[in-house]
């Protein structure tokens, strides 16, 4: 960075100053004292130094004149509009399309980056890593600071050279600087490599290794996108996979706020009716174990529609072949949430019944499943097992008509642990384990 040279204003300034508050009738301690306004501005330079001379604009001089007049209040607004605008910038220099692409923001546009208040902008340029941590920090705090204490709003209270000069550095470094930031993940590279083409158990590892070092809030905004990428219909099954194998490394620790950012994502396919990316958003968090964040009213629905496409299978020509990938997609669903109460009579019923077989026997690929699920019921669910034999269900009538099927069952009931079957269902259960 070049120097920069301040010409000599005290001797010039702080005469008109006194004149200017005397001819008024208002206090001259209104405006800076002299030692300070000396002070700060023999610590100028040293600020403009670290800004890039492309970058010291009429914003600079305004700032440079209102500390030569004592307005500490309003050098500091000057600043930061300058830094908020050269935020901007940056945002539009990494990408609009990327941004839209990876907050899932539809037409995020130029107006878009206009309407973010500085807060959102700030948090916005951590995430794509145009700010470091320390900066989002520091630059946070200015944000406070502007907001209370410069010409732009009611003041609560004054600064002093020593707060103006900090805040003026804490700007040029974080946000007019060219300052790197070590830590991070190129996002725009991450998703060409993404949509690029299926990676290599290498190329896998490296993003996962880039990722896992890099900070919370660009973790967070990473998710997010492969999340998004994966329920987009136009992505092609290569990125998909990639997104899903990236996003089930991370998973078994994703905090709080990472599964909350993912729900909202979800949730908001649900309310503006993209069936297709609710579709695919729900196959993502069943991919990644995670049915359970979904609520229960998803889980009833998943439950069911998994149940009846069994049944289907189970009741339709070559079923013995056919319902071993049915049958264990099912156990998967089941083992990822609690059952809902509105389900239960549904999927127990469908495991049942597909246990037992009919009068030629049983899909035994699909059996170690059916046995799973049932060694898993829950007492409630135990009970409705042990009801279906006077039941006038599928299931009622085999028990009743074909020795293999009451046979079946009573294998199965076997496979109760005692201290899971409810007091109602004792009796049954005791005739069945005789």
């Amino acid at each position: 960075m070049t120097d920069v040279k301040l010409p000599a204003i005290i001797g010039n300034t702080m005469l008109a100053l006194d004149q200017l508050t005397i001819a008024l009738g208002v206090p001259r301690d209104i405006l800076a004292s002299a030692g300070e306004i000396e002070t700060a501005w023999n610590n100028l330079p040293g600020v403009l130094k670290k800004i890039p001379p492309a970058l010291r604009t009429e914003g600079m001089a305004r700032m440079c004149v209102a500390v030569a007049s004592g307005l500490f209040d309003s050098a500091i607004n000057y600043i930061w509009n300058s830094s908020i605008i050269e935020l901007r910038e940056k945002v539009k220099r990494f990408g609009l399309n990327v941004v839209e692409q990876i907050t899932g923001k539809s037409n995020f546009d130029d107006q878009s980056l206009l309407d973010l208040k500085d807060a959102e902008l700030l948090s916005l340029c951590l995430k794509l890593n145009l700010i470091t941590e320390d900066g989002y920090f520091f630059l946070d705090h200015c944000r406070d600071i502007r907001n209370n204490f410069s010409a732009a709003h009611p003041v609560v209270g004054k600064i002093d050279d020593h707060e103006f000069i900090g805040f003026a550095n804490r700007c040029a470094k974080y946000a007019l600087g060219n300052e790197h930031n070590p830590v991070g993940v190129d996002i725009a590279a991450f998703m060409v490599a993404i949509k690029g083409g299926k990676f290599s158990v290498e190329q896998k590892n490296q993003w996962v290794q880039r990722i896992g070092k890099t900070h919370e809030a660009q973790q967070y905004l990473l998710f997010g996108s492969l999340h998004g990428i994966f329920s987009d219909p136009s992505s092609n099954e290569e990125a998909r996979v990639n997104s899903l194998s990236i996003a089930a490394e991370f998973a078994p620790n994703f905090t709080p706020k990472a599964k909350s950012d993912l729900i909202n994502r979800h949730h908001d396919y649900i309310a503006k009716g993209d069936e297709k990316r609710h579709k695919a958003s729900q196959q993502f968090f069943e991919k990644l174990g995670m049915l359970a964040l979904l609520g229960e009213h998803e889980v009833h629905s998943l439950l069911s529609n998994a149940s009846k496409r069994l049944m289907a299978v189970h009741q339709a020509f070559d079923n013995f072949y056919n319902e071993p990938p049915f049958a264990e997609r099912l156990l998967q669903l089941s083992q990822q949430a609690a059952i809902p109460d509105t389900v239960k009579e549904e999927l127990v019923t469908t495991v049942v019944t597909c246990a037992i077989g009919n009068a030629y026997g049983v899909s035994n690929a699909a059996v170690p499943y059916y046995q799973k699920m049932v060694k898993g019921f829950s007492p409630s669910e135990v009970e409705i097992m042990l009801n279906l034999p006077n039941a006038k269900t599928i299931a009622g009538e085999r028990i009743k008509h074909y020795a293999s099927c009451k046979n079946r069952f009573k294998g199965l009931v076997n496979l109760i642990d005692p201290s899971t079957v409810p007091a109602k269902a004792g009796a049954a259960y005791k005739l069945w384990t005789k």
